[in-house]
């Protein structure tokens, strides 16, 4: 297929930053963010416009585009690493870049992609459905967002990061993705099977989902190696809705932590654990108490310390799950419909995403994986089961 690059810009802010807004000091969890930049791409089927209104479409993601980085100006920004800040006034570079792209039936898609040092996923999916609404019906509609958790958040005497190990496999030609649909039928079945008798509710589609490919990726590392290794599985927690008392209004930024169940091998284990036993491990980690703003970073520092230490061992198995389940991707109408379908772009390190299928009753999971590992991961009888292998 033929691509043609039809032009390039820089949207700026529709106004300038005010100057008590141009300097953003972040926080140590932005400072923990991996560096990388996520990225979204929505898919929108064709509506048999005209040309004419083909063009009216992109003039009004434009404007609508530069009216919303007035609200979320650090994203139009420029980062610096050496003072750990953003300078909100300096629009020479970006923090985020978007690309339409019309195909030749009249179909389009939107990519979003920013940079991770300054968003989580949640402000992320707050940005784009800003980005949607004012496309829609205006920007005035638009919910102001906060950038303030700097302010919000003591960093007082807080403990060293132990340094991020270098990932054990890394480039996009050592690793492959795939896509595995879990479907609503197949889930009500997955979490039947994994709901233990102890449970006071049966295991959330996320727990399932994960309890299963976690253990089909035992699977894999005990034909690899021979035996069961230890092994991490990692989620990233938003940490807003455990806030006492609550943080007032929509407080944009990374505000996560890394939540990580943990199965010990030993030499008395030679079988796989249960889906039950490992939804009780991931239940195991959850934070059930509220958090105070005193002692959120020293949560996180001590949660990002653990999990490096592990991704340091050589003989410990470390599998890092992301979900963006529940953000509301498929209600992105920039006035034209809602998408038929959103993707997550190829990373080239291991790691798995979750999101919700179109219907909302299924999830769709993003598997990077070892070229090799993949082939046996995904004739493990449990994936083949309960999901079906879609391409990307």
């Amino acid at each position: 297929m033929e691509v043609k690059i039809l032009s390039k810009k820089l949207i700026k802010p529709s106004s300038p930053t005010p100057s008590h807004r141009r300097h953003l000091t972040l926080t140590p969890v932005d400072r923990l963010a991996p560096p990388i930049k996520a990225s979204n791409i929505f898919y929108y089927p064709a509506k048999g416009s005209s040309p004419a209104d083909d063009v009216e479409r992109r003039n009004r993601l434009e404007t609508s585009l530069s009216e919303t980085l007035t609200r979320f100006y650090p994203l139009a920004g420029r980062y610096t690493r050496e003072s750990h800040s953003v300078d909100c006034g300096e629009f020479t570079t970006s923090l985020a870049s978007v690309q339409v792209t019309v195909f030749a039936c009249g179909g389009e898609t939107v990519g979003v992609r920013i940079r991770h040092s300054v968003v989580d996923g949640f402000t992320a999916a707050h940005f784009i459905s800003a980005w949607a609404t004012a496309s829609r019906e205006g920007i005035d509609e638009v919910i102001w967002p906060s950038f303030d958790l700097a302010s919000l958040l003591p960093a007082k005497d807080l403990p060293m990061v132990k340094p991020r190990p270098s990932p054990k496999i890394f480039g996009a030609d050592k690793v492959v993705t795939r896509r595995f649909i879990f479907d609503g039928a197949n889930i009500s079945s997955l979490k039947a099977a994994a709901c233990g008798p102890s449970f006071k509710r049966e295991p959330s589609r996320v727990e399932a989902v994960t309890a299963l490919i976690w253990r089909a990726l035992m699977a894999v590392s005990r034909a690899k190696h021979g035996r069961l290794r230890t092994s991490l599985a990692s989620h990233a927690m938003n940490l807003r809705e455990k806030f006492v008392p609550p943080l007032p209004g929509i407080c944009c930024g990374n505000l996560y932590t890394e939540v990580t169940a943990t199965f010990m091998a030993d030499s008395s284990k030679t079988e796989l654990p249960n889906l039950k036993e490992l939804v009780g491990l991931l239940r195991e980690v959850k934070f059930k108490e509220p958090v105070s703003r005193e002692d959120v970073l020293l949560t996180v520092i001590k949660s990002t310390n653990e999990l490096h230490e592990a991704l340091g061992k050589e003989d410990v198995d470390v599998y890092k799950f992301t979900s963006w389940c529940r953000f509301p991707f498929y209600g992105d109408d920039f006035g034209w419909g809602k998408p038929a379908w959103m993707t997550r772009c190829h990373t080239p390190v291991e790691m798995i995403s979750l999101q919700d299928t179109e219907c909302g009753d299924g999830i769709e999971a993003w598997v990077t994986l070892d070229k090799q590992d993949m082939l046996q991961f995904q004739q493990h009888g449990d994936i083949m089961a309960f999901s079906s292998n879609g391409a990307p």
